[in-house]
């Protein structure tokens, strides 16, 4: 990895790492970066792939086995005057908080 990479990738990571921590998250990555490099040589041409148990081994292009997850069916557990009834502050519909930023109303 070269200085100006790991300038880049600190600035999208908004880190501001001082000399030694520079030091020390560089070789990091280095490592990091050489271990992919090895994991890459490996022979996975015999290795069959692994399936998540949300998807069917059977179907691959399926994004849910039956199994794994419950249907997504939706349900109105709790009611609005339930929920608010353990607010502090509320105006039957909405939650009511004080204003924490300063502004246009």
């Amino acid at each position: 990895m070269t200085p100006a990479d790991f300038q880049h990738l600190c600035r999208l990571a908004r880190l501001a790492p001082n000399e030694a921590e520079r030091e020390h998250i560089a070789a990091q990555c280095s490592a990091i970066l050489s271990y992919m490099d090895t994991l890459a040589e490996v022979d996975t041409t015999d290795v069959a792939p692994l399936y998540s148990p949300a998807f069917s081994p059977d179907d691959p292009t399926s994004t849910d086995s039956g199994d794994a997850v419950r249907p997504d069916e939706p349900e109105r557990r709790r009611t609005r005057e339930e929920i608010l009834s353990g607010a502090q502050n509320g105006d039957g519909v909405y939650f009511v908080v004080p204003r924490i930023v300063e502004g246009k109303q």
